[in-house]
């Protein structure tokens, strides 16, 4: 049976929270069997759980210690899933300089619960953030 948008909404957000809580098995309860993972404007895409565990390995042992700051600028609801504006704030060590990110994700819909996200971003902040899983993506084709 599927679940309803409003089911879908909400499990989109509760991804973002746990994301900002640092909590990845709240981020793993509300993925789908075989997340996508879209890469852009690289055109790049990593599929599959074994994938999505080593980005948010990375992202939650190296990325985010990196983040000194983060926004959200907007958020928009559509059949399609949730997106998100967020602007991201890194620095490399404590005292380094910081440096701004504006990044531009959408958390999809799948069946019943998320399928993945399309993460729009510069090269150097997606290399940053998805690490060694940004190594396993492959061309969108």
């Amino acid at each position: 049976m599927a679940t309803t948008r409003e089911r879908l909404v909400a499990m989109a957000l509760e991804h973002a929270a746990a994301e900002g809580e640092d909590d990845p098995e709240r981020v793993f309860a509300t993925l789908e069997d075989e997340p996508v993972y879209e890469l852009q404007p690289m055109g790049l895409a990593f599929r599959g759980m074994d994938a999505a565990r080593t980005y948010y390995d990375h992202f939650f042992t190296t990325f985010r210690p990196t983040v000194a700051n983060y926004q959200l600028r907007g958020e928009w609801v559509n059949d399609v899933g949730v997106a998100q504006e967020y602007t991201i704030w890194t620095q490399a060590h404590e005292g380094a300089i910081v440096e701004r990110h504006d990044v531009f994700a959408i958390l999809t819909f799948g069946t019943s619960r998320l399928s993945g996200e399309r993460v729009y971003g510069s090269e150097r902040l997606l290399r940053s953030m998805f690490g060694p899983a940004y190594d396993l993506a492959r061309a969108i084709t």
